[in-house]
């Protein structure tokens, strides 16, 4: 079972559920949701011999801070200084969907902190806009149960995947912030993620990430991106496979220990 503690700087205080002994890695989610989405990759990366700390975005549960006139540097301000509270040393940090731009800002401005970053269901540099208005309609409460749904399958869930899940677990106010805070932040500011080894980590069946977009991030970066892509999964791919991206993810972060330097 996790444990929680708070991280406290300045005027921001964030609460991690914390799991594990070993090399550190920070779970990030994504848009408008909590940590509580990561609680099966969680157990198994701690499982295999991982620390793994998931700190809830400022603004829901235990955390709290300023959200407005805010960029995601000031989101990636909480990640670095709750690596740094853990004192084992630089992390692997893993963003989901929204969370991967977090995580790329994290490498960004703090490469002391970070030693690699695992883009999990990263929506190509330029997609299809009206996914966005799809999550607005999958998080909307006072549409029909089954409406929801719908959407939920088209943006966020594969052929044969129960996205019923995903009918809770929504943050609007945390979304707004969220997006906000990605608007007043220049692509080139975090793109590139610093120069840490990337695990560019794809769902199949994701809208946000076609096939013609799988390579664009090893076309940018070349060697440092490694990639993988996970079969009967989309954009909830932490959710609808988590075994598979422990999997992944363990291989990629084994492989790092073993490379010198």
């Amino acid at each position: 079972m996790p444990a929680t503690h708070l991280v406290r700087y300045e005027h921001v205080q964030i609460e991690v559920k914390a799991q594990g002994q070993g090399a550190l890695i920070v779970l990030l989610p994504s848009l408008g949701r909590d940590g509580e989405d990561f609680g099966v990759l969680a157990d198994a990366l701690a499982c295999r011999g991982f620390r793994v700390l998931r700190p809830t975005p400022r603004g829901i549960g235990g955390s709290s801070g300023p959200d407005t006139n805010i960029t995601l540097h000031t989101y990636a301000r909480d990640i670095a200084q709750v690596i740094a509270h853990e004192a084992s040393g630089p992390a692997v940090v893993l963003g989901h969907a929204f969370g991967n731009w977090v995580a790329r800002t994290t490498a960004t401005d703090f490469p002391m902190w970070v030693k690699g970053v695992v883009i999990a269901a990263a929506a190509a540099k330029n997609f299809d806009p009206r996914l966005s208005e799809y999550i607005d309609k999958c998080e909307d409460t006072s549409l029909p149960e089954a409406e929801r749904l719908h959407w939920l399958r088209l943006a966020f869930f594969a052929p044969g995947n129960d996205p019923r899940p995903w009918l809770q677990g929504w943050h609007p106010h945390l979304k707004a912030a969220q997006r906000a805070a990605r608007a007043a932040t220049r692509l080139e500011d975090f793109w590139g993620a610093g120069t840490v080894p990337l695990l560019d980590l794809m769902a199949a069946d994701d809208p946000f990430r076609l096939p013609s977009t799988r390579d664009e991030n090893r076309q940018a970066f070349g060697d440092r991106v490694s990639t993988a892509i996970i079969p009967a999964a989309s954009h909830a791919l932490i959710d609808e496979q988590p075994m598979a991206v422990a999997e992944a993810v363990c291989q990629w972060m084994q492989g790092l220990e073993a490379a010198p330097g």
